[in-house]
């Protein structure tokens, strides 16, 4: 699949993961084995990943934990910001919501 430059697809960013994740290890001196076992992961699962990118969330923050790389995941889901002063005078008076109710679709 082609994208634009500047956006990336899940898989894009799956493969610049996997990628990642491969050249940090290797540059911090570990085997797949070591990393897998630092990490607490199966050597099978560690495999899967380099090879593939496929994980679960637990897998991949298990990796950048161990590979001193979690920070990344602090942004990941920025609050949304206002567009207009309306906005922001509500959003600083607002509770954030917990839950948003479905609409109804006529």
């Amino acid at each position: 699949m082609e994208t634009l430059p500047g956006f990336l697809t899940p898989e894009d960013i799956k493969e610049k993961m996997r990628d990642a994740v491969r050249k940090r290890r290797i540059g911090m001196g570990f085997t797949q084995e070591e990393l897998a076992a630092r990490a607490g992961i199966s050597l099978a699962t560690m495999r899967r990943f380099e090879k593939r990118g496929d994980g679960t969330l637990s897998t991949v923050l298990a990796l950048a934990e161990t590979l001193d790389a979690l920070d990344g995941f602090r942004n990941l889901f920025p609050p949304v910001e206002a567009r207009t002063l309306d906005e922001l005078e509500r959003q600083k008076s607002e509770k954030t919501p917990q839950r948003v109710r479905k609409r109804k679709i006529s």
